[in-house]
C-alpha cells in the first residue's frame, strides 16, 4: 500500500486543527454586554451606562466607564461591547468629528462606512449611542445609523429593560436624567450583566 501523500496529510491536519480551534473558541467565556440608555426630553439629552464587565459567569470589574464626552464636550456617547473595540471606535469617531465639525450625522455615516468595509474595523464588536444638542443616533458595525422615533434609545444586554422603563416614564413629570436613573435602576435589578454603578453625561439640547 502506498503511503498517503504528505501534502494531503498536511491539509487534513490543518483542517482538523482549524475545526478544533473553532470549537475551542466557541467554548471560551465571552465578555457580556452592558446597558446604555439615552433619553432626550425637556431641552436636555442624557446618556447613562452601568459599570459592570462580566466574563462568562464572573464579574471582573464593577466600575468601568462606558459613557464619555467627545469633540471637546459637544458630543456624548456610550458603548456596549468589547471595551478595546469601543475605544478604537470612539477614537475613529473623534477623528471624523474633527473632519466634519458640528456635523454629527455626517461623521457617524462616514464612521460606519469605514466600520463596515475596513478589514480591521469590521472585526470590532460593539454598538454605540451618540448624541449632540440636535440629534441622537445608534451606530452598529452592520452599517446602521439610526435616529430614534421617540426621545429614547437603549443598547446592551439590559437595553430592552431600560428602554421599556424609560418609555413608561417618558410622558410623566420626570426630567431626562431622572428617567435615565430610574430606568437604569430597574434594568440593574433584572439583568445580571448590569449593575447600579452609573456614569451619566448630559447636554443642553436644541
Amino acid at each position: 500500500m502506498s503511503a498517503p501523500h504528505p501534502r494531503l496529510f498536511s491539509n487534513q491536519f490543518q483542517t482538523n486543527r482549524s475545526a478544533s480551534l473553532a470549537q475551542t473558541d466557541d467554548r471560551l467565556p465571552q465578555m457580556h454586554a452592558t446597558t446604555i440608555l439615552m433619553v432626550r426630553k425637556g431641552g436636555r439629552v442624557v446618556i447613562g451606562g452601568d459599570g459592570q464587565v462580566s466574563l462568562g459567569q464572573t464579574i471582573v470589574k464593577g466600575n468601568a466607564r462606558k459613557v464619555r464626552r467627545l469633540a471637546k464636550g459637544s458630543v456624548i456617547g456610550g458603548f456596549a461591547g468589547a471595551t478595546a473595540d469601543a475605544f478604537t471606535l470612539f477614537e475613529r469617531l473623534e477623528a471624523k468629528l474633527e473632519q466634519y465639525p458640528g456635523q454629527l450625522t455626517r461623521a457617524c455615516v462616514e464612521l460606519t462606512k469605514d466600520w463596515r468595509t475596513d478589514r480591521y474595523l469590521r472585526r470590532l464588536e460593539a454598538m454605540m449611542l451618540v448624541a449632540d444638542k440636535d440629534v441622537s443616533l445608534l451606530l452598529s458595525g452592520s452599517g446602521d445609523v439610526l435616529e430614534p422615533e421617540t426621545g429614547v434609545m437603549a443598547i446592551g444586554s439590559g437595553g430592552n429593560f431600560a428602554l421599556a422603563a424609560a418609555r413608561a416614564l417618558e410622558d410623566g413629570e420626570h426630567d431626562a436624567e431622572a428617567i435615565v436613573r430610574r430606568s437604569m435602576k430597574i434594568a440593574a435589578e433584572i439583568c445580571v450583566y448590569t449593575n447600579g454603578n452609573l456614569v451619566i453625561e448630559a447636554l443642553d439640547a436644541g
